[in-house]
């Protein structure tokens, strides 16, 4: 193993990541959130079904597992994808990419709630309070032209939900001793036809066509960053530990914010970065402190995008 291989692994899963909210962006000129949900997910799958299969890995065979795998499906993919689409349709993908980093904070919340975690630091207490002000500052409703509301709620849910993915597969689906590759191949599966479910129900333009742009853009997002971003971050925790590999977690909000300003030209404001960097800090202070619970399971998102 080459010296520089983390660094390597940390950089291209950054940058996919990273990049995923800008691919979001793009993707959405020519398709709704549902369509471009589960468009991802269709190519995201058939990036992960292939590697399984000449890896002779087995996939479950009960149907205990499988429900299990439904649910982690809807929590860990489905439903953020979508809200995270559906929040792009309002906000800039800078911002969304920085709300996304909120989820390290979600997690920590829960485990401290569900006795996963002992009684908060203090390190803890002053990153919940952080990145609680970040939030606030990104959305600034003491002054007008603040994040919309309705999309940072979006990111924000999207961010819970995969903190909930985190504790339920941890409790559900990690003792089952599946291998990282195989999980994440066994829950795109569901998570595709929750997804599929909610086609019929899509209010989409009957007579638009997607141009090139999004096509390339739904493509890229769907095999790069979601199929090949899954490989890459089970070879980084097999490369650089649980631990090593949370580095990621810092670089995707800088990721999105820049490529959202340098390539879709969107607004960087005052706010914007003030919040960044405050929710920034507070999930340095948490991790720090949680000793690196919130990445024992990592999904796609699993973001993290």
């Amino acid at each position: 193993m080459t010296p520089a291989r983390g660094p390597l692994l940390i950089a291209a899963l950054a940058l996919l990541w990273g990049a995923n909210f800008l691919w979001i962006a793009l993707a959405l000129r020519g398709f709704t959130p549902v369509q471009l949900t589960f468009g991802r997910m269709v190519l995201g799958t058939a990036v992960l079904l292939p590697i399984v299969l000449v890896r002779r890995e087995h996939f479950p065979r009960d149907i205990g597992t499988w429900a299990h795998l439904a649910v982690a499906g809807l929590i860990a993919s489905s439903a953020p994808y979508l809200l995270f689409a559906l929040a792009e349709t309002r906000i800039s993908s800078g911002a969304a990419g920085t709300l996304n980093a909120t989820t390290p904070l979600w997690t920590l919340a829960l485990a401290l709630v569900l006795g996963q975690e002992r009684r908060p630091t203090y390190g803890q207490v002053a990153g919940f309070l952080l990145g609680f002000l970040g939030c606030l500052v990104m959305f600034s409703p003491w002054q007008g032209g603040g994040l919309d509301v309705l999309g940072g709620a979006f990111c924000l849910t999207a961010a819970l939900s995969y903190a909930v993915s985190y504790v339920y597969m941890r409790r559900y689906l990690t003792p089952r001793k599946l291998s990282p590759l195989t999980l994440s191949a066994s829950q795109l599966l569901p998570a595709t036809a929750w997804v599929a479910l909610a086609l019929p129900f899509d209010p989409a333009p009957g007579s638009s066509t997607p141009g090139l742009l999004p096509w390339t853009a739904l493509l890229i997002l769907g095999l790069f960053g979601t199929g090949l971003a899954y490989v890459i971050n089970y070879a980084l925790i097999r490369s650089e530990g649980a631990s090593g590999a949370s580095v990621v977690t810092y670089l995707v909000p800088v990721v999105a914010l820049a490529l959202g300003t340098t390539v879709a030209a969107e607004p960087l404001s005052t706010s914007l970065i003030a919040g960044a960097a405050f929710v920034l800090i507070g999930v340095v202070l948490s991790r720090h402190h949680s000793a690196g619970w919130a990445h024992r399971r990592r999904h796609g998102r699993t973001h993290q995008q």
